[in-house]
Protein backbone atom coordinates (compact mmCIF):
# COMPACT_ATOMS: atom_id res chain seq x y z
CA UNK A 1 0.00 0.00 0.00
CA UNK A 2 2.84 2.44 0.88
CA UNK A 3 4.80 1.81 -2.35
CA UNK A 4 1.03 2.25 -3.96
CA UNK A 5 0.44 5.40 -2.28
CA UNK A 6 4.00 6.82 -3.25
CA UNK A 7 3.24 5.84 -7.13
CA UNK A 8 -0.05 8.39 -7.15
CA UNK A 9 1.67 10.99 -5.33
CA UNK A 10 4.46 10.97 -7.52
CA UNK A 11 2.60 10.78 -10.62
CA UNK A 12 0.75 14.12 -9.57
CA UNK A 13 4.05 15.89 -8.19
CA UNK A 14 5.38 15.17 -12.09
CA UNK A 15 3.24 16.87 -14.52
CA UNK A 16 3.75 20.07 -12.14
CA UNK A 17 7.59 19.56 -12.58
CA UNK A 18 8.33 22.17 -15.24
CA UNK A 19 11.18 22.45 -17.86
CA UNK A 20 12.40 25.16 -15.69
CA UNK A 21 12.64 23.30 -12.26
CA UNK A 22 15.00 20.46 -14.01
CA UNK A 23 17.61 23.39 -15.07
CA UNK A 24 17.43 25.14 -11.90
CA UNK A 25 18.44 21.64 -10.14
CA UNK A 26 21.27 21.03 -12.55
CA UNK A 27 22.16 24.64 -11.94
CA UNK A 28 21.71 24.24 -7.68
CA UNK A 29 24.00 21.31 -8.68
CA UNK A 30 26.72 23.70 -10.45
CA UNK A 31 26.84 25.99 -8.05
CA UNK A 32 27.35 23.25 -4.97
CA UNK A 33 30.00 21.24 -7.37
CA UNK A 34 31.98 24.67 -7.79
CA UNK A 35 31.62 26.11 -4.21
CA UNK A 36 33.17 22.51 -3.06
CA UNK A 37 36.03 23.66 -6.02
CA UNK A 38 36.50 27.07 -4.21
CA UNK A 39 36.18 25.66 -0.38
CA UNK A 40 38.75 23.02 -1.47
CA UNK A 41 41.82 22.86 1.21
CA UNK A 42 40.14 26.18 3.31
CA UNK A 43 40.14 23.49 6.41
CA UNK A 44 40.71 20.37 7.87
CA UNK A 45 37.12 19.27 7.49
CA UNK A 46 36.93 15.94 6.51
CA UNK A 47 37.11 15.57 2.21
CA UNK A 48 38.14 18.94 1.89
CA UNK A 49 41.70 18.69 2.21
CA UNK A 50 41.44 16.03 -0.86
CA UNK A 51 40.16 18.93 -2.79
CA UNK A 52 43.44 20.48 -4.19
CA UNK A 53 44.71 22.08 -7.21
CA UNK A 54 48.31 21.19 -6.84
CA UNK A 55 50.27 18.93 -4.35
CA UNK A 56 54.01 18.83 -3.77
CA UNK A 57 55.80 16.45 -1.75
CA UNK A 58 58.71 14.68 -0.42
CA UNK A 59 59.98 11.26 -1.89
CA UNK A 60 62.74 9.71 -2.94
CA UNK A 61 62.88 8.13 -6.29
CA UNK A 62 65.40 7.13 -8.94
CA UNK A 63 66.51 10.43 -10.21
CA UNK A 64 66.06 11.12 -13.81
CA UNK A 65 69.33 11.83 -16.08
CA UNK A 66 69.49 13.92 -19.25
CA UNK A 67 72.02 15.21 -21.71
CA UNK A 68 70.72 18.58 -20.99
CA UNK A 69 71.68 18.82 -17.34
CA UNK A 70 74.76 20.81 -16.44
CA UNK A 71 75.61 19.17 -13.55
CA UNK A 72 74.00 15.72 -12.93
CA UNK A 73 75.37 15.44 -9.16
CA UNK A 74 73.13 17.89 -8.09
CA UNK A 75 70.51 15.40 -7.30
CA UNK A 76 72.52 14.07 -4.69
CA UNK A 77 72.84 17.26 -2.94
CA UNK A 78 69.33 17.79 -3.14
CA UNK A 79 68.56 14.31 -1.67
CA UNK A 80 70.81 15.12 1.34
CA UNK A 81 69.27 18.53 1.96
CA UNK A 82 66.21 16.75 1.69
CA UNK A 83 66.68 13.78 4.33
CA UNK A 84 63.81 11.86 5.38
CA UNK A 85 61.48 14.79 4.91
CA UNK A 86 57.91 13.25 4.40
CA UNK A 87 56.06 16.35 4.30
CA UNK A 88 52.95 17.29 1.93
CA UNK A 89 51.69 20.47 0.53
CA UNK A 90 48.57 20.15 -1.25
CA UNK A 91 47.31 24.12 -2.58
CA UNK A 92 43.44 24.83 -3.26
CA UNK A 93 41.88 28.19 -4.10
CA UNK A 94 41.71 29.91 -1.13
CA UNK A 95 44.21 27.88 1.70
CA UNK A 96 47.03 25.18 1.85
CA UNK A 97 46.98 21.73 3.53
CA UNK A 98 50.25 20.61 4.95
CA UNK A 99 50.87 17.06 5.96
CA UNK A 100 54.12 17.08 7.91
CA UNK A 101 54.35 13.40 9.16
CA UNK A 102 51.94 10.97 7.48
CA UNK A 103 48.93 12.21 9.87
CA UNK A 104 46.21 14.54 9.51
CA UNK A 105 46.24 17.68 7.40
CA UNK A 106 46.83 21.12 8.77
CA UNK A 107 44.86 23.73 6.85
CA UNK A 108 45.17 27.22 6.54
CA UNK A 109 44.96 30.71 4.26
CA UNK A 110 47.96 32.09 6.20
CA UNK A 111 51.11 30.06 5.08
CA UNK A 112 53.77 31.96 7.10
CA UNK A 113 51.02 30.34 10.28
CA UNK A 114 51.81 26.84 8.56
CA UNK A 115 55.42 26.84 8.09
CA UNK A 116 55.42 27.83 12.22
CA UNK A 117 54.37 24.76 12.67
CA UNK A 118 56.95 22.74 11.11
CA UNK A 119 60.62 21.98 11.61
CA UNK A 120 63.31 22.75 9.16
CA UNK A 121 63.92 19.05 8.65
CA UNK A 122 60.37 18.25 7.78
CA UNK A 123 60.31 20.87 4.96
CA UNK A 124 63.72 21.53 3.92
CA UNK A 125 63.24 23.10 0.31
CA UNK A 126 60.55 25.55 1.65
CA UNK A 127 57.48 24.08 -0.01
CA UNK A 128 55.27 25.62 1.84
CA UNK A 129 56.50 28.89 0.69
CA UNK A 130 56.38 27.54 -2.83
CA UNK A 131 52.77 26.55 -2.80
CA UNK A 132 52.09 30.23 -1.37
CA UNK A 133 53.52 31.84 -4.63
CA UNK A 134 51.81 29.30 -6.54
CA UNK A 135 48.03 30.11 -5.00
CA UNK A 136 49.12 33.88 -4.40
CA UNK A 137 50.07 34.76 -7.89
CA UNK A 138 48.49 32.10 -10.07
CA UNK A 139 45.40 30.76 -8.89
CA UNK A 140 42.59 33.33 -9.66
CA UNK A 141 39.58 32.26 -8.48
CA UNK A 142 37.37 35.36 -8.86
CA UNK A 143 35.98 34.35 -12.34
CA UNK A 144 34.67 31.41 -11.10
CA UNK A 145 32.98 33.74 -8.03
CA UNK A 146 31.58 35.71 -10.83
CA UNK A 147 30.28 32.23 -12.52
CA UNK A 148 28.47 31.41 -9.49
CA UNK A 149 26.95 35.16 -9.00
CA UNK A 150 25.47 35.07 -12.45
CA UNK A 151 24.08 31.45 -12.14
CA UNK A 152 22.45 32.19 -8.66
CA UNK A 153 20.41 34.98 -10.69
CA UNK A 154 19.67 32.65 -13.66
CA UNK A 155 18.11 30.87 -11.09
CA UNK A 156 16.40 33.03 -9.55
CA UNK A 157 15.09 34.26 -13.57
CA UNK A 158 14.26 31.15 -13.85
CA UNK A 159 12.44 30.44 -10.97
CA UNK A 160 9.57 33.16 -12.25
CA UNK A 161 8.81 31.19 -15.44
CA UNK A 162 5.19 30.43 -14.51
CA UNK A 163 3.63 26.97 -13.52
CA UNK A 164 0.97 24.88 -14.06
CA UNK A 165 -2.29 26.35 -12.47
CA UNK A 166 -6.02 25.60 -12.76
CA UNK A 167 -8.07 28.30 -15.20
CA UNK A 168 -11.55 27.47 -16.50
CA UNK A 169 -11.92 26.72 -19.86
CA UNK A 170 -14.59 27.72 -22.27
CA UNK A 171 -16.62 24.76 -20.82
CA UNK A 172 -16.98 26.01 -17.38
CA UNK A 173 -14.42 23.20 -16.38
CA UNK A 174 -11.00 23.56 -15.04
CA UNK A 175 -8.53 22.64 -17.03
CA UNK A 176 -4.11 23.13 -16.00
CA UNK A 177 -2.58 25.58 -18.04
CA UNK A 178 1.03 26.64 -18.25
CA UNK A 179 1.42 29.65 -20.01
CA UNK A 180 5.05 30.84 -22.12
CA UNK A 181 7.95 32.39 -19.79
CA UNK A 182 8.43 36.27 -20.96
CA UNK A 183 11.06 36.52 -23.41
CA UNK A 184 12.87 38.98 -22.13
CA UNK A 185 13.12 37.20 -18.98
CA UNK A 186 14.32 33.62 -20.89
CA UNK A 187 16.90 35.74 -22.78
CA UNK A 188 18.40 37.22 -19.83
CA UNK A 189 18.73 34.09 -18.24
CA UNK A 190 19.88 32.49 -21.26
CA UNK A 191 23.04 35.12 -21.40
CA UNK A 192 23.61 35.22 -17.91
CA UNK A 193 24.42 31.21 -17.39
CA UNK A 194 26.03 31.43 -21.11
CA UNK A 195 28.63 33.84 -19.77
CA UNK A 196 28.77 31.77 -16.50
CA UNK A 197 29.84 28.88 -18.79
CA UNK A 198 32.56 31.01 -20.77
CA UNK A 199 33.76 32.31 -17.27
CA UNK A 200 34.00 28.35 -15.73
CA UNK A 201 35.86 27.31 -19.30
CA UNK A 202 38.43 30.12 -18.93
CA UNK A 203 38.84 29.04 -15.16
CA UNK A 204 39.14 25.43 -15.81
CA UNK A 205 41.48 25.30 -18.24
CA UNK A 206 43.40 27.85 -16.93
CA UNK A 207 43.05 25.85 -13.33
CA UNK A 208 44.46 22.82 -15.31
CA UNK A 209 46.98 24.58 -17.30
CA UNK A 210 48.50 26.19 -14.69
CA UNK A 211 48.83 22.84 -12.25
CA UNK A 212 50.19 20.67 -14.68
CA UNK A 213 53.17 23.15 -15.04
CA UNK A 214 53.86 23.81 -11.74
CA UNK A 215 53.55 20.35 -11.31
CA UNK A 216 56.11 19.12 -13.94
CA UNK A 217 58.65 21.97 -12.97
CA UNK A 218 58.63 21.03 -9.42
CA UNK A 219 59.13 17.55 -9.85
CA UNK A 220 62.17 18.62 -12.17
CA UNK A 221 63.64 20.92 -9.87
CA UNK A 222 64.07 18.21 -6.85
CA UNK A 223 64.88 15.34 -9.27
CA UNK A 224 64.59 12.62 -7.29
CA UNK A 225 63.52 13.99 -3.98
CA UNK A 226 60.24 15.79 -4.81
CA UNK A 227 57.38 14.80 -6.51
CA UNK A 228 53.89 16.91 -7.53
CA UNK A 229 50.49 15.75 -8.36
CA UNK A 230 47.50 17.59 -9.88
CA UNK A 231 43.76 17.49 -8.08
CA UNK A 232 41.64 15.29 -10.12
CA UNK A 233 38.86 15.92 -7.51
CA UNK A 234 39.61 19.26 -8.26
CA UNK A 235 39.11 18.53 -12.20
CA UNK A 236 36.27 16.96 -12.09
CA UNK A 237 34.52 19.40 -9.99
CA UNK A 238 35.25 22.00 -12.31
CA UNK A 239 34.93 20.49 -15.83
CA UNK A 240 31.78 18.66 -14.35
CA UNK A 241 30.45 22.14 -13.40
CA UNK A 242 31.09 23.50 -17.09
CA UNK A 243 29.24 20.43 -18.63
CA UNK A 244 26.33 21.20 -16.53
CA UNK A 245 26.41 24.90 -17.43
CA UNK A 246 26.72 23.85 -21.06
CA UNK A 247 23.13 21.47 -20.87
CA UNK A 248 21.33 24.82 -19.14
CA UNK A 249 22.62 26.93 -21.81
CA UNK A 250 21.69 24.69 -24.66
CA UNK A 251 17.91 23.91 -23.03
CA UNK A 252 17.14 27.35 -22.93
CA UNK A 253 18.16 27.99 -26.06
CA UNK A 254 16.32 25.05 -27.61
CA UNK A 255 13.44 26.47 -25.39
CA UNK A 256 13.61 30.19 -26.60
CA UNK A 257 14.00 29.23 -30.32
CA UNK A 258 10.98 26.22 -29.84
CA UNK A 259 8.17 29.19 -28.31
CA UNK A 260 9.06 31.07 -31.13
CA UNK A 261 8.50 28.69 -33.53
CA UNK A 262 5.68 27.93 -31.74
CA UNK A 263 4.48 31.14 -32.20
CA UNK A 264 4.96 31.77 -35.07
CA UNK A 265 3.15 29.18 -36.33
CA UNK A 266 -0.03 29.63 -34.42
CA UNK A 267 -0.35 33.09 -35.59
CA UNK A 268 -0.23 31.92 -39.51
Amino acid sequence: MASISFAVGLQRIVPFLGYHHILMILIALAVILLSLLLAGCSSSSPLIPSIFLISLYYQMDPPVYDPAQVDPGVTSAIANIVGQAMTEVRVGYFGICINPNGGSFLCSNNASALAAQVTVDQDPLNLIWVASTFKDNIVFPYLIIVAIIFSFVCFILLATFPGWHEEVNDNDSLEDVKPFPSRPVSQAALALIFVASIFVLVSVLWQHTASVAASTIAADLGNGSVQSGVGTSAMVLGWFSFVLFIIVSIALLVMIISIKVLETVTEE
